[in-house]
């Protein structure tokens, strides 16, 4: 069925039949030289500030992890966004459960009754995610041998003040007036149809908004506004702002030492440094392997980032028992203990407010600014996994992304601590130090390179098959895409053509 998109005096229609495509590389091809010597220099660089600590493998078999991951990945994709089995086993969620290895797998089996997704290792276990109903804790994948959780799911119980009905930003109500004489609504109606002109690009929600206000939107076949889709880690960018309303709230200091209950208990323990702002520009030095790393090896033992997804374990005692591998804020690195450490900290001051942990967020961030779609999922003890698993409307990223723009400030309220959003957007010093100008605080990547055809202040949330929620300061500008994993590589390549289309249309402050 073909869905009309409304735009401020623009609209538009996607016919939206799905096309296939072979699935994207796992990695780019090096473009030159210099290129190749990077990975080199950053290696070498690392190795000389590296502390002689173990390094231990997570348990498990990989391909069961793998099982694990593509079962959970189905369920969210059938149970929360609403896709067809099918579609979803050949479109979505590559990243934990590689195109390649779902051909070792048994199929999925949807399991609608028990509301449950199984997938089998030939000789081998079954995994099972089993869906904890709407408004809870999403899709979550049953420790192996168990046919049980290990918490109780929550009903999140959403607090929002006004109705669905309500005026854009607290509701989904858009005003019918004519663009701003600033705007070129011929240039803004040309990057909506670029974002989407590539069927194998698989986009499934474009947004855009300037000065807060949602001036053009647009949505793949059978998504609409209000479809919660696969974000994957834009969640560290949220893991991240819970924890800066807990700053704002007094439970922490940016740059205290971190309280892990775990690094607290041997006199001289080493991670007793690390403090809670390297732990959120992904420079807090401890000992993992993760496929971003310059010198993974994809041949070698299945990646602890990714355990932290698909080990059905719990991520919080997991995460916080590895060891340092360089002393903190040195060296950057691309790895889910981060975000995980951080969640756990995020539990541990909800607690200590006397908040319940698994319904915090919503209270303390989503209510506030009209945010009713967010699914957060966690591993099988309760403990959110929002380095990656959460699922949300393009519009409700919209308006996260705003809330950075406004400086944390929401309705004349402030949410985060004064100067977070300029923490958030500053290169963090481990990364620059790597000559590697990408990443920032609180989970956010930073246009530093020149990588996209926008500012290079501009900072954003991203997430693995080309999920983006991207805020531009010196344009007043948000926009998000949302897009089926499969079409990463032609949907990322249309996203930075609509992008270069947006600095036409909006004029710079």
């Amino acid at each position: 069925m073909p869905v009309s998109v409304r735009l401020t005096a623009v609209v538009c229609v996607f016919a939206g039949a799905v096309a296939a495509c072979s699935p994207p590389p796992q990695t780019p091809p090096v473009a030159s030289d210099a290129a190749a010597e990077k990975p080199a220099a950053l290696v070498a660089r690392a190795a000389s500030l590296e502390l002689p600590t173990p390094y231990e493998p997570p348990p498990g078999d990989s391909l069961s992890h793998h099982a694990s991951g593509f079962a959970k990945t189905m369920c969210s994709a059938v149970f929360i966004t609403g896709l067809d089995l099918a579609f979803a086993a050949e479109h979505v969620g590559y990243f934990s459960a590689p195109y390649a290895i779902r051909a070792k797998l048994g199929a999925p089996v949807l399991d609608r009754q028990k509301q449950t997704v199984s997938v089998t290792v030939p000789g081998g276990p079954t995994r099972v995610a089993v869906y904890t109903g709407p408004e809870s804790q999403g899709c979550i994948t049953l420790s192996e041998g168990s046919d049980r959780l290990s918490f109780t799911p929550e009903r999140i119980e959403r607090r929002l003040t006004v109705p669905a009905t309500a005026p854009w930003p607290m509701g989904d109500t858009l005003p019918n007036e004519p663009y701003p004489a600033t705007l070129r609504a011929d240039k803004l109606a040309e990057a909506v149809a670029a974002a989407f002109a590539h069927p194998e690009g698989h986009t499934a929600a474009f947004v855009v908004t300037h000065k807060g206000r949602l001036i053009a939107e647009r949505y793949g076949d059978g998504i609409t506004a209000s479809t919660p889709l696969e974000s994957w880690s834009m969640g560290k960018s949220v893991t991240g702002t819970v924890m800066a309303t807990l700053i704002h709230r007094g439970v922490y200091d940016l740059w205290q030492p971190a309280p892990v209950p775990e690094w607290q208990q041997t006199p001289g323990d080493p991670r007793v440094a690390i403090r809670i702002g390297d732990i959120m520009r992904m420079s807090s030095g401890l000992r993992i392997k993760a496929p971003n790393d310059p010198d993974y090896d994809p041949n070698g033992t299945y990646p602890d980032h990714l355990y932290l997804y698909t080990g059905a374990a719990n991520t919080f005692a997991f995460a916080a028992t590895r060891p340092l591998q360089w002393p903190p804020n040195t060296v950057g690195r691309y790895r889910n203990t981060d975000p995980v450490v951080t969640n756990y900290l995020n539990r541990l001051g909800a607690e200590k407010l006397g908040e319940p942990y698994l319904s915090y967020p919503q209270r303390a961030i989503f209510d506030k600014l009209g945010i009713r779609t967010m699914v957060m999922e966690t591993d099988p003890y309760g403990n959110y996994l929002t380095q990656g698993y959460e699922f949300m409307s393009a519009r409700d990223w919209a308006r996260l992304g705003n809330l950075y723009l406004q400086d944390g400030v929401w309705n004349g309220e402030r949410l985060l601590p004064e100067g977070y959003v300029s923490y958030v957007s500053t290169l963090a010093p481990a990364w620059v130090a790597d000559q590697r100008p990408q990443y920032g605080g609180g989970f956010f990547w930073i246009n530093g390179e020149g990588g996209m055809p926008v500012p290079k202040e501009a900072y954003y949330m991203s997430g693995a098959g080309g999920q983006t929620t991207l805020i531009i300061p010196s344009h007043d500008l948000v926009v998000v895409r949302l897009g089926h994993f499969k079409g990463a590589r032609p949907g990322g390549d249309d996203f930075d053509r609509a992008l270069a289309l947006l600095m036409e249309a909006v004029p710079a402050r």
